[in-house]
């Protein structure tokens, strides 16, 4: 019985999904895609000259770095990573230890890599620097709640895996604004961003175009596509909306929930 609960549980889960997620269309494009980290970590992003000897902002670091370390191998960029979740601030900690060394285990299937996975052979101190602060819309310091299950890595200042609730456990973290980042390190573009920050990455996009930020790349995973709702599609659309109206095109979907939207102007599409 208690098989055949959990098989309906997640049948009716993935109904909902079919009938409430929104439906995201895709733009069709020439552009060169590449696709860099782990099975688990990896996401797809499209070729630019102007990566290479770039600085990337990541923001939501968690237990795999594979795309920011590979993407950083090869374009030769500088990546600034964004997460104060205790464990990504330890996980930071064990690449700087490995930087210049080659991997000696493969990749694992879960989120949680072995720094030992990583090929960090051509990469320096200089490549990576961590901010311990959560990335949102103003620099006040915020709740960061934990995950339903403990095991898990991933906090939320939305707290949608927990129904958006703000009575269940939290701590405490420093936040920093988009904006703020590019006039502390200097920045004068961003050629590409990856927002992978439970839920949050809806009110950061609108406050970083508000602000008339607009990065060449934005990748974007829509975490409360796991939690299907008439809320969180409200939200996605929404956010979908103001990216296409503000020069911005989706050209990539790479299930279950990361999205890539390009620049039309960085990359010369005209609509």
């Amino acid at each position: 019985m208690a098989k055949l609960h959990v098989l309906i549980k997640d049948v009716m889960h993935k109904v909902k999904q079919l009938t409430i997620n929104p439906r995201l269309k895709v733009s069709r494009s020439n552009l060169n895609f590449k696709c860099l980290g782990s099975e688990y970590g990896g996401w797809v992003f499209a070729h630019s000259e102007n990566l290479l000897d770039s600085t990337i902002i990541s923001c939501g670091l968690g237990e795999d770095a594979s795309f920011d370390v590979e993407i950083a191998s090869q374009y030769g960029l500088r990546v600034l990573f964004i997460d104060p979740t205790p464990r990504a601030v330890v996980h930071f900690g064990k690449i700087l230890n490995r930087l210049g060394k080659v991997n000696t285990v493969e990749y694992s299937k879960g989120g949680d890599q072995p720094a030992e996975a990583y090929n960090l052979i051509k990469l320096k101190s200089d490549c990576f620097k961590l901010f311990p602060k959560a990335i949102w819309i103003d620099d006040k310091p915020v709740r960061f709640y934990s995950p339903p299950n403990a095991e898990h890595v991933s906090h939320s200042i939305l707290n949608y895996q927990n129904n958006y609730a703000t009575d269940t456990r939290y701590i405490e973290v420093e936040a920093i604004t988009l904006k703020k980042l590019i006039e502390t390190e200097s920045l004068k573009s961003i050629p590409l961003i990856k927002l992978d920050i439970e839920g949050a990455e809806i009110e950061v996009i609108h406050g970083f175009l508000r602000e008339g930020i607009f990065p060449e790349q934005i990748l974007v995973e829509y975490d409360e596509l796991s939690t299907p709702s008439l809320k969180s599609r409200r939200r996605i659309n929404g956010c979908h909306k103001k990216l296409t109206s503000s020069g911005y095109s989706l050209v990539s979907y790479s299930s279950p929930s990361n999205f890539l939207y390009i620049s039309n102007k960085a990359f010369g599409i005209y609509k």
